[in-house]
């Protein structure tokens, strides 16, 4: 096995660990963010209904990044935008679903700035 598809096999299994503990309600819907090498991806999903509330990413118009979509930066506005748009659609609680990836770099920059928006995880 090369290097690379060890690292998938490796995610994919701390992923399937935290989605056994992680499940989205009605009232604590699930925040789920993917980062691919270019492009920040999060959605707030009702695992109950299966049913995505609100999304957000770097290729959405709405989210204004600068040069690169594939930086802290970058998450930083995708977080604070999907903030906003779970507080309009009435959620203010939800649960963290970081997809496997460590708590670090863009996904920490994301969790912060969607904190700082007044979403509460």
């Amino acid at each position: 096995m090369n290097k690379n598809k060890a690292k998938q096999v490796r995610r994919l299994k701390r992923k399937i660990g935290i989605r056994k503990r992680v499940i989205g309600t009605p009232e604590r819907p699930r925040l789920a963010i993917y980062r691919s090498l270019n492009h920040m991806y999060a959605q707030v999903i009702d695992d109950m209904a299966g049913k995505t509330i609100v999304s957000a990413s770097t290729r959405d118009k709405g989210v204004k990044v600068d040069k690169s979509t594939g930086n802290a930066d970058a998450a930083k506005a995708v977080g604070s935008v999907l903030a906003e748009r779970a507080k309009e659609a009435g959620i203010e609680a939800v649960v963290f679903d970081r997809g496997g990836f460590k708590y670090h770099g863009r996904v920490k920059a994301f969790a912060d700035a969607a904190r700082e928006s007044g979403l509460k995880f």
